[in-house]
């Protein structure tokens, strides 16, 4: 009997940057499940992007659960498994910007709204799929962040908050499968979709969600051995995300002021260092002040 194709699903695939994953996805030779939820008196823009990937000779089928719905990661994995008989990839793209406002006494509301999608939804899928990507001979996981994540952004709080949070699951994930045939990543994407719309001024082409594919698809495929890694995409160009660390110092005297006097060279960036772990970050802090004890 013939391998079956391998299985993806894209959530928040009714357009933009997850329309593009899932098509380029299916132009891989993936079969590509395209989630996306659906709104009264509104055309299915999942069925119609699968429809599109079908006319193009594709494989494809659509569900419509909104990933934040009650019990709605179980619904959608057990749909995309009794569809295509199994699953490999993982795409997390669905997502909202939340409102544009600056840390106040009301960010509390705004940023639990937020991390309800844009982190806890993507947990609760992760949870339900991970069984069948165990199954899988290369199960992939690719988690939709954003450069906010990494570095903040003044106004939208609560979106860099969840998209960090997201970020250091991944990492986390990723560090737990390294001996397992699950790989895990991260893209923070750059492209002019709806939820930058509404930020000014003109749309740069450059920016069409088409261009950010190319580095979502290879960290999908089996050959990829990638993992725990942040890949900044965009306009057709890539590049990696790191947090780093200084190589640091001892403190002087071990005090507030000797800190202080310090802190310029300590905080230099000469010599970085890179983790996979904090652990293993923990392990190289301690590893100089271990040697100069003994």
């Amino acid at each position: 009997m013939a391998e079956r194709p391998r299985t993806a699903l894209v959530t928040g695939a009714g357009k933009g940057l997850g329309a593009a994953f899932a098509t380029g996805l299916a132009n891989d030779g993936c079969q590509v499940v395209v989630n996306n939820r659906t709104h009264s008196n509104t055309p299915s823009s999942a069925q119609h992007i699968a429809q599109s990937i079908r006319q193009s000779g594709g494989i494809a089928t659509h569900q419509e659960s909104a990933v934040d719905d009650p019990g709605a990661a179980a619904v959608i994995i057990d749909d995309t498994v009794e569809h295509f008989g199994g699953l490999d990839i993982l795409v997390l793209n669905a997502g909202i910007s939340g409102p544009a406002v600056k840390i106040d006494s009301e960010a509390d509301t705004k940023l639990r709204d937020v991390m309800e999608i844009n982190f806890f939804s993507n947990a609760a899928l992760i949870a339900a799929a991970m069984p069948h990507l165990q199954a899988s001979k290369a199960g992939r996981i690719l988690l939709i962040a954003s450069s906010a994540g990494l570095y903040g952004v003044r106004g939208r709080a609560a979106y860099a908050a969840s998209k960090g949070a997201l970020i250091a699951y991944g990492k986390s994930l990723a560090d737990e499968h390294r001996r397992t045939p699950i790989r895990v990543n991260m893209l923070a994407p750059y492209a002019a979709t709806a939820m930058t719309a509404g930020e000014g001024g003109a749309a740069d082409p450059r920016l069409d969600p088409v261009n950010a594919t190319a580095a979502a698809v290879w960290l999908c495929r089996p050959e990829c051995d990638r993992t725990g890694e942040v890949w900044v995409s965009g306009a057709g160009h890539a590049a990696r995300g790191a947090v780093i660390e200084s190589q640091g110092g001892t403190i002087p005297d071990g005090t507030p002021d000797g800190f202080g006097h310090a802190v310029a060279t300590l905080a230099q960036l000469t010599d970085i260092r890179e983790y996979n772990s904090a652990q293993q970050a923990f392990a190289s802090f301690m590893r100089p002040i271990t040697q100069s004890s003994v």
